[in-house]
């Protein structure tokens, strides 16, 4: 049944058999009939079907919690019988918000320190596709804003707050300052992320609040873009100051803080699914050593 619930969350996921089953490798005949099969053994129709998917019934929505459950239950399972005969091994999948990839870089760099067995791959996402990927067991943490959004039943291990900074040029008319308010930003020509990230949201919430709307006419998912706008020149950008700092090292580009208005907090989430692999907990006790 483990694999027929699989497919069940693979399906849900993309909402289209083709592309469900070759996310798991097989075939879409195989997927429909493990599909049949399971609800044969349920009892219930899961699945609306017509020309094309018509997405989950009812009980097909809460066969979906339980599958998720389950599968995310056994996943744990194997990787606490696989720590306690190899040791902390294994592999980590951590979605993690842009302004936050120096900070995810190196928590995997003191969490390898201490357990060279377990690797990482590392993933730039929204705030809102990191809960996606974590509902969907596509991660097994994320890096994110703690309290800007709703995070539903995660469990939240918080690391720093956000300040922000203008990057600028060396040429630029406000190079040279050491602090800005966000009122003096109303006539500068910005770079920003693009308004589906939660950064872009916050910052905007900053201007209306200072009653400026500063022109911003680049936009990227990348902040290496954003700086790489910057250096051309003729544009700035705002970002949380311990990422700017990062990405302007090197180049003839300056970093003002900007004072007042929101220090949203950023953080590891995990599903709060207890009790965790010894993987995970041990993930939990490297961000409070690194927000310590």
């Amino acid at each position: 049944m483990l694999a027929k619930l699989e497919m069940l969350i693979a399906l849900a996921k993309a909402q289209h058999f083709g592309r469900a089953a070759q996310s798991l490798g097989i075939t879409q005949p195989s997927l429909s009939a493990g599909i049949r099969q399971l609800e044969e053994q349920l009892g219930v129709k899961l699945v609306l079907r017509g020309a094309r998917y018509g997405g989950l019934t009812p009980e097909g929505q809460r066969a979906l919690i339980w599958a998720r459950q389950i599968v995310g239950d056994t996943r744990r399972l194997r990787e606490e019988m696989r720590a306690s005969h190899h040791g902390l091994a294994g592999h980590l999948r951590i979605a993690v918000i842009p302004t936050a990839l120096t900070m995810a870089a190196r928590l995997a760099a003191r969490f390898e320190k201490a357990h060279p067995a377990v690797s990482f791959t590392i993933l730039s996402r929204s705030s809102l596709e990191i809960l996606e990927m974590l509902e969907n067991l596509d991660v097994d943490a994320g890096i994110t804003y703690l309290d800007v959004e709703p995070l539903g039943r995660v469990t939240c291990s918080p690391l720093y707050r956000e300040h922000y900074a203008l990057v600028v040029g060396a040429t630029h008319a406000l190079a040279g300052k050491t602090t800005l308010s966000w009122g003096q930003l109303a006539d500068v020509k910005l770079c920003l992320l693009t308004p589906n990230m939660q950064n872009r949201r916050i910052i905007s919430r900053n201007f209306q609040r200072a009653n400026i709307a500063p022109p911003a006419p680049v936009e990227s998912n990348s902040t290496i873009v954003l700086i790489a706008t910057v250096k051309e020149g003729g544009y700035a950008t705002v970002l949380p100051r311990e990422h700017a700092a990062f990405l302007a090292k090197g180049h003839d580009l300056e970093v003002i803080p900007i004072e007042g208005m929101d220090a949203p907090e950023i953080g590891l989430i995990v599903q709060h699914q207890e009790p965790y692999t010894p993987v995970i907990q041990a993930l939990l006790q490297t961000v409070k050593s690194l927000s310590g």
